[in-house]
């Protein structure tokens, strides 16, 4: 049973990593493209969780508000996203996620209030080395390099303000209207800029990937990693993960050839700092193990 609940969790973490390639894919704008996801996206969760799992959406207004604010968070952490692959590849965009373990060992502490793990610290430093040898050997992918630092600090900041939200209300409540109020964010972003008018100059192709996008490749992971919590321990969840980045990157470079060919020194880089996550995840794996086994010890004496 738990090879099949592994088989479906590589399988939604296949489909985050094939999103950079639809984003690449999609010939419209990444702001245009983060709108479109979040309300077919939003349109799908709606549907489901009210005709299909007959949850109610109430919510109150504080908690509404909260999600709203973290929505928004989510669209500037996609923006930035497909903004880096629009102005670079999806290698860079992808490899540059890596970062959120710097932030997270970071600002996870400041908002829990728990002390710093200088773990945490050292291996967020070997991956910011990392991405510096990035920088200089592929310097002309700067601005993408630039655009995907921001959407990791950006996601990081998302995740630690989401796990805030944890038993606030049910965690299809949460995702709805966290996309939803970033849907939201966005339309009054362009109706103050007057942008709204871009809909009708989007090709039946574009439409077609986006849709596919909001379907395939957001709602439905998103939800089968909620029924997998139930089977698979957050380490597992969070190491499988991790390897977004590697599905990512391999599929770019059979699917899109040459401009995403990168140097020696991108590859080996990028091994580092995934090998720097899963080191960190198996170091806090065994923490845990030995704290719970002390409070067992406790227990017995």
């Amino acid at each position: 049973m738990f090879s099949s609940h592994l088989f479906r969790l590589h399988l939604i973490v296949f489909l985050w990593g094939f999103t950079a390639i639809l984003g690449k894919l999609i010939q419209i704008d990444a702001s245009s493209l983060v709108f479109f996801r979040m309300l077919f996206t939003a349109f799908f969760l709606f549907i489901y969780l009210r005709f299909f799992k007959k949850e109610s959406l109430k919510i109150d207004k504080k908690t509404l508000l909260r999600l709203v604010a973290i929505g928004s968070v989510m669209a500037a952490h996609w923006f930035f996203f497909f903004e880096s692959i629009k102005v670079s590849n999806v290698s860079i965009a992808l490899s540059c996620l890596s970062l959120s373990t710097l932030f997270a060992a970071v600002i996870e502490p400041i908002i829990f209030k728990r002390k710093i793990d200088w773990v945490e610290i050292l291996i967020g430093i070997v991956i910011v080395a990392c991405i510096l040898l990035i920088f200089n050997a592929e310097f002309k992918y700067k601005l993408g390099i630039f655009y995907g630092i921001l959407c990791a600090l950006c996601g990081t900041i998302f995740s630690v303000l989401n796990g805030k939200m944890f038993g606030k209300t049910s965690s299809g409540n949460i995702i709805f209207y966290e996309i939803f109020g970033g849907w939201l964010v966005i339309s009054a972003v362009f109706l103050l800029t007057g942008q709204l008018s871009f809909a009708h100059e989007i090709s039946l192709h574009d439409y077609a990937l986006v849709i596919l996008l909001a379907s395939l490749f957001t709602a439905y992971p998103m939800f089968e990693s909620i029924k997998l919590m139930k089977y698979i321990s957050p380490f597992t969840l969070i190491l499988t993960v991790n390897l977004e980045p590697v599905y990512g990157i391999i599929l770019a470079f059979f699917i899109f050839g040459a401009s995403e060919h990168m140097s020696p020194i991108f590859y080996i880089a990028s091994a580092v700092m995934i090998l720097s996550i899963v080191v960190n995840g198996l170091i806090k794996s065994k923490r845990k193990k030995a704290a719970e086994l002390l409070e067992a010890n406790k227990i017995v004496d």
